[in-house]
């Protein structure tokens, strides 16, 4: 397994386990429709929350967040669209990402932007 692939699934594994230490309910891992994918799909408080996830093990070429485009949003968007047609008993959705930023094997920042409007 590459090494970007093994941090992209560190860093899953990690966002799985907050979005349940802070009170979502885990539904979906890396869920797909045709080439779309959302990392994690949650519920909480009766809303929908789809999370892109972004992970790295250092700052050299720049933040994790800083690192989503504007065409993986608008993929999230697309994967999202499907899943609610899918699953249309929601009403309420929220966009998130969850930066993680490791050191080796030791999480040394993890970052919640809430509501990503795009």
């Amino acid at each position: 397994m590459d090494y970007r692939k093994d941090t992209g699934n560190k860093g899953e594994s990690i966002a799985a386990q907050y979005v349940i230490e802070h009170g979502y309910t885990l539904l979906e891992r890396n869920w797909r429709y045709k080439y779309w994918e959302v990392d994690i799909i949650a519920s909480k408080k009766n809303k929908l929350h789809f999370f892109e996830v972004k992970t790295r093990t250092n700052e050299r070429f720049g933040k994790p967040e800083e690192s989503i485009r504007r065409d993986k949003m608008k993929s999230l968007k697309n994967a999202a669209e499907e899943y609610l047609y899918q699953h249309p008993e929601w009403k309420y959705i929220q966009f998130d990402v969850l930066a993680i930023t490791l050191r080796g094997d030791e999480v040394r920042e993890i970052f919640l932007i809430e509501d990503v409007y795009f």
